[in-house]
């Protein structure tokens, strides 16, 4: 079948970019015609709140000549309206509760707006998916028929490399702004030990105060966007991962971390609680608690008994949400539309 991806972004580390490329690869690999139409082939403005507008109006106007679709997934809300323009049977798929990121980003009333476009764009599709239970929850009961379908992937094709630059050494990698809790994260890294380094991996709109922090303290790390070849090992060669979201769908960089069996201290939002059980596989903390994360990491660096038992716990558990699984899920709605 021919399948026409519509997404804000297909490159780099963010969640959505990680999902488009491992559902791409699937269906590639299962015989399929995928085009991926995104920001890195769409023209954008590349101004914080102008980009996602920007993209959905080019976009928009480019699905107008993608013809022989047998199926158009898009990637979360800015998708949607370029989808409603695309010829085939329409798949949405929600990557958390876009009204309440869009509220934590932009404020109150900016989310009220987002949420009336949301309800509307919900009703063009012929399919909806979710990838946390969180929004599974949340959008059936606002009345529409959604399938939960989680985050995923490829587990084999993960780096085998390790990268330790330090002797305690933690790390972040993913989008530096608000909704990712990037502020409590530099609260924390600055009340760390001298001993523990924290590398911070990615870009965003936050990335100066990140730099900022970096000329105040030697253990602050900032290694910018890296390819995720150069992701892999120094997760794998980290002692804990963080992930201080205050809101989140089910996140790629937590799938990574629990494959490359690197203990997780993430906050109690979204998919997380959905992916990691507190104190089996994983330690979750409420997410304003900045005290209580950073107390969970050092407790960590200090009792390895019980980092290896959440390591190996959720490498366990990780393997349900290999894409050779989960790929086939997407494949049953593409076919009972057809």
């Amino acid at each position: 079948m021919q399948v026409l991806i519509i997404s804000p972004t297909q490159g780099g580390i963010g969640g959505i970019a990680q999902h488009v490329q491992g559902l791409s690869e699937f269906l590639m690999k299962n015989g399929h015609k995928v085009d991926v139409l995104s920001s890195e082939n769409t023209f954008t403005i590349p101004v914080k709140g102008l980009k996602n507008l920007s993209f959905m109006i080019s976009a928009f106007l480019k699905t107008k000549f993608k013809r022989g679709n047998d199926i158009v997934h898009a990637h979360n809300l800015p998708s949607a309206l370029p989808m409603k323009n695309a010829a085939g049977k329409k798949v949405l798929t929600l990557h958390g509760i876009y009204s309440k990121q869009i509220d934590v980003l932009h404020g109150k009333t900016t989310g009220k707006l987002s949420a009336s476009y949301e309800k509307d764009a919900l009703y063009w599709a012929d399919a909806i998916t979710a990838i946390s239970k969180e929004a599974f929850d949340y959008y059936t009961k606002l009345g529409f028929k959604v399938h939960h379908i989680p985050n995923a992937l490829n587990i084999s094709s993960l780096p085998t490399q390790i990268e330790r630059r330090y002797e305690k050494q933690v790390i972040y990698a993913g989008r530096l702004s608000r909704e990712k809790g990037i502020l409590n994260l530099l609260n924390m890294a600055e009340n760390f030990p001298s001993d523990v380094h924290v590398l911070i991996l990615g870009s965003g709109p936050d990335e100066d105060l990140v730099k900022k922090a970096t000329k105040t303290k030697q253990n602050i790390h900032f290694l910018g966007y890296q390819p995720r070849e150069k992701i892999i090992p120094l997760i794998r060669g980290s002692d804990v991962l963080i992930q201080p979201s205050l809101a989140e769908g089910v996140s790629s960089t937590l799938l990574e971390a629990m494959a490359c069996k690197t203990p997780i201290v993430a906050t109690k939002v979204g998919g997380n609680v959905e992916v990691i059980e507190h104190d089996k596989s994983g330690i979750l903390v409420d997410a304003e608690s900045c005290q209580n994360m950073a107390a969970s990491v050092l407790d960590l660096l200090s009792d390895k008994e019980k980092a290896e038992k959440l390591r190996e716990e959720s490498f366990r558990r990780v393997q349900k949400y290999d894409w050779s699984h989960v790929g086939n899920l997407y494949l049953n709605i593409y076919e009972s539309l057809l």
